[in-house]
């Protein structure tokens, strides 16, 4: 129950404690506002007391949400889309007729499971409309092709969002490891991080740099560092390989099932990977200058109503709270 400061509560301060219950890190949230982490622990402070809950309490060396705080996430998710909704100027585009040509930008191992879907609606909703999709080269600078207009659009799973764009998180999901069915842990529920650390991995070579790895990121955050047996250049060679060798490939629980489902002779299994590692968040980025553009705002809606199907499926699963999580955290 709200306490008697309610006065004082106001967009700005719902959408910073909206920040804080996604990213569970007060340092992340103060360069994603461009504030002092004094500041934001200061609104941390006054969330607790508001709503008279913790909200946010010590895991190890991160910060976990309660189950209030994610209530009260889940809440203010609604509020702040349609206060977004209240407040966007009225416009006439109607997607049957519009024209418009835009780039999307999206890691190979989400295209599989995640470009189907989207293309059928755009196709059926938006048919004078010109869509390319396209992965990610190496050496590709994405903030630099967004705000060149190069690039419209990034759905992209690094470890946090670059402070310099817009984003949603499209969705929250476990993190999975993909074995053989052969592998010792093939059978198991999930895999300890000491055995984790103490067998080999595929990771993807040059595709995904160390900045942008949501496992590197996070293991070098924990101070832990795993061995990587081989590299491949692409994730369409990460079935083939894993059902040849003793190698375990880390991914999002959506990409690992996706895989198991469409290649079933190679005879794979899906386990959870360590809890330590958190889950993994796939988002969708853009730049200030598209921020209010008609074309670009319904696209966004598109790909995060069409990703929606992958965060309710997984919110069936009462260990996981939290997956259906869908909103803007920043804008529309």
């Amino acid at each position: 129950m709200f306490t008697d400061q309610n006065a004082s509560i106001d967009a700005k301060f719902l959408h910073t404690v909206y920040l804080l219950l996604t990213e569970q890190n007060v340092s992340r949230v103060a360069a994603i506002l461009g504030q002092s982490q004094p500041s934001v622990s200061a609104t941390l402070k006054r969330a607790r007391m508001a709503f008279s809950d913790q909200l946010l309490v010590r895991s190890g060396q991160a910060m976990t949400i309660t189950q209030r705080g994610e209530t009260i996430r889940q809440s203010l998710r609604h509020i702040l889309d349609e206060l977004s909704a209240t407040l966007a100027p009225d416009s006439a585009f109607d997607p049957a007729t519009a024209t418009f040509t835009m780039r999307v930008s999206a890691m190979s191992c989400f295209g599989g499971f995640l470009i189907p879907p989207i293309a059928e609606r755009l196709r059926g909703e938006a048919p004078m409309a010109s869509i390319d999709f396209f992965a990610p080269a190496e050496s590709d600078d994405l903030t630099e092709q967004l705000a060149s207009g190069k690039t419209d659009l990034l759905i992209a799973n690094w470890p946090s969002p670059h402070p310099a764009l817009k984003y949603s998180t499209i969705f929250d999901c476990e993190t999975a490891c993909i074995v053989n069915e052969k592998h010792r842990f093939a059978e198991r529920d999930e895999i300890t991080m000491e055995d984790y650390l103490s067998v080999t991995h595929l990771s993807l070579g040059s595709v995904v740099r160390p900045a942008f790895s949501p496992i590197g990121g996070r293991l070098k955050q924990l101070g832990a560092k795993r061995r990587v047996a081989l590299s491949v250049p692409e994730y369409a060679l990460v079935p083939p390989v894993i059902a040849r060798t003793d190698l375990i490939f880390t991914t999002a629980r959506p990409y690992a099932d996706f895989v198991a489902a469409r290649y079933p002779d190679y005879g794979l299994k899906v386990v959870r990977a360590p809890r330590a590692l958190g889950n993994m968040r796939l988002y969708l980025l853009w730049h200030e200058r598209a921020h209010q553009s008609p074309a670009n705002r319904w696209v966004r809606a598109l790909i995060r109503d069409v990703s929606r199907r992958y965060s309710d499926e997984l919110a069936d699963n009462p260990n996981d709270a939290g997956l259906a999580e869908l909103a803007a955290a920043t804008a529309l």
